[in-house]
């Protein structure tokens, strides 16, 4: 796969990706850890442009369910209310121009929705792991470019991208990779953290992403935790589901497993549309 220091056969590794997806990624992830410069720059960029790959095609954003609402003038943006309007037409009628900002259409609008990905980084953190963690961020980006955040945690709490921030996605995906795995799990100040990085947030629809095996080591309220955010989504792995489901049950969220990374565009689209 690396013929000469620095260098990764880029053609051997097209058709790695191919018949074993995880694996691959997976290898491509740790030498993004290369103690050869030049080998993790060249991983971190490979693994960058097969990631965004992989998620916009597996990305079909829904336009969401519309509601009929009167808001101030836009162009081509709906109907103009003549009864919210009156004071602004009669002031047309007077001097032959108006503000439009005083002027009030009636016409649907799409929700808005925020999303805030939480990252369980305890215990081993490499490998298959990781690849699904970068990969889900890069989905997120993805599917809510403007309004979402990324946290991680482990015993404590950090904060990859916060809320409203403008981050590049391969940045992000490069911090993401750049976590290691230790710690105990202390899901409860996790949750806490993305009810915090949603509160920024002016979307009418707010959702947590929660990608972890739910095994809390730490002592909190993790139900409670779960009970103040507005929608949870419980990601799981495969075969590995018990406690997450168990958790959803309790706080009413959606619970479903990944395989790998190579299932995650798959998995978000189930969940999401």
């Amino acid at each position: 796969m690396s013929p000469e220091v620095g260098q990764l056969d880029e053609a051997l590794l097209d058709r790695a990706l191919s018949e074993t997806p995880d694996n691959t990624l997976a290898m491509l992830v740790d030498l993004t850890a290369a103690t050869d410069p030049r080998l993790r720059e060249l991983a971190l960029r490979l693994a960058g442009r097969i990631m965004i790959g992989m998620t916009n095609r597996g990305s079909h954003r829904r336009s969401g369910v519309g509601r009929m609402t009167i808001h101030s003038y836009q162009p081509d943006g709906g109907d103009i209310d003549i009864d919210a309007s009156l004071d602004a037409v009669g002031e047309m009628r007077r001097f032959g121009a108006t503000d439009t900002d005083q002027l009030k259409i009636r016409g649907w609008m799409k929700p808005s929705t925020a999303l805030c990905l939480v990252l369980d980084r305890s215990g081993s953190m490499g490998g298959q792991p990781l690849a699904t963690s970068a990969m889900a961020a890069v989905a997120v980006a993805n599917r809510f470019p403007s309004d979402y955040s990324v946290v991680a945690f482990a015993n404590d709490v950090v904060i990859v991208k916060s809320q409203l921030a403008e981050k590049d996605t391969e940045i992000v995906m490069g911090d993401v990779l750049g976590l290691r795995g230790f710690g105990t799990t202390n899901l409860s100040e996790a949750l806490i953290a993305a009810a915090q990085q949603l509160r920024d947030s002016r979307a009418g629809r707010k959702i947590t992403v929660l990608l972890s095996d739910c095994r809390a080591t730490v002592l909190g309220d993790v139900v409670g935790a779960a009970q103040h955010l507005d929608e949870l989504v419980i990601i799981a792995p495969q075969n590995d589901d018990d406690e997450a489901r168990i958790l959803g049950a309790k706080v009413g969220a959606r619970v479903a497993t990944v395989s790998g990374p190579s299932d995650i565009p798959d998995v978000f689209a189930r969940v999401f549309d």
